[in-house]
């Protein structure tokens, strides 16, 4: 059952906590947060590499869509649950993008975007498998 889990959710979680369980966070105050500087690297070039909130959650993000990607390309009935529970997860997303000020900054939109891309590339690799799929009864 945990394969039909869209592991996309942690991200959103995430930031639904940093952006809504914070003091102000209905204010869209969210922008500031997500700007706070966590740490600095320095560079070969003397200069600082300032790594934020955003940045750090826009990473573990994309380790998480390819880890999504990956499990997408199973034919399991499980996958098909999966998809189903992404597509509600990105009308979650964009309903929170659109219509809550916390929400409305480049990090979001950004988790957003790949929640829909996670969405898109399950149809897809789900539609291009049955196709195979039935190709193959064909030409027995």
């Amino acid at each position: 059952m945990f394969a039909a889990f869209p592991l996309l959710v942690l991200p959103v979680l995430i930031y639904n906590v940093i952006a809504l369980a914070l003091p102000g966070a209905f204010g869209g105050d969210a922008t500031a947060r997500m700007a706070e500087v966590v740490f600095d690297i320095p560079m070969a070039s003397s200069a600082s590499w300032q790594v934020t909130i955003g940045d750090l959650l826009l990473a573990a993000s994309l380790i998480v869509l390819f880890v999504e990607l990956l499990k997408s390309t199973t034919s399991r009935k499980l996958a098909i649950i999966n998809h189903g529970l992404s597509l509600l997860l990105f009308i979650v997303c964009l309903v929170e993008l659109l219509l809550a000020p916390a929400f409305a900054t480049s990090t979001f939109f950004l988790i957003t975007l790949m929640v829909l891309l996670d969405v898109l590339a399950g149809f897809i690799v789900t539609i291009v498998s049955a196709r195979r799929d039935i190709d193959f009864a064909q030409d027995m």
